[in-house]
């Protein structure tokens, strides 16, 4: 069964930028898209970038400009990088295959995600 591990998140400061990674047991170079999301605190998971094995990453609206991804098919590495943290973006990060809706069939296992606080 494919495992997805995210890491690199911690506790950052306003302003600040990170740099998450998703690694992938399984080959990620067939997948025509993979994706990061987020679940924060009491709400539900969203979705917040795709990351096209071809073209520029799709963030969404309210992350343009903070946000962005890129992959490695040949290590079957996802990153998402955002920069200017704010204190809003503190969620656990999770990355996945990009499809239609969360919960569509076709997801993979999620992984555990990885934890980023932002705070002063």
């Amino acid at each position: 069964q494919v495992q997805l591990v995210e890491s690199g998140g911690g506790l950052l400061r306003p302003g600040e930028s990170t740099r998450l990674t998703c690694e992938s047991s399984r080959s990620i170079g067939a997948v025509l898209a993979m994706a990061w999301y987020r679940q924060a605190p009491g709400k539900e998971r969203e979705f917040i970038v795709a990351i096209p094995n071809r073209g520029r990453p799709t963030v969404i609206d309210a992350l343009k400009g903070r946000v962005t991804g890129d992959r490695d098919n040949a290590r079957n590495i996802a990153w998402l990088q955002m920069d200017n943290l704010q204190p809003e973006d503190t969620a656990v990060y999770y990355c996945n295959v990009h499809l239609g809706r969360i919960g569509d069939p076709g997801f993979w296992p999620w992984g555990p995600g990885t934890q980023v606080t932002v705070a002063s």
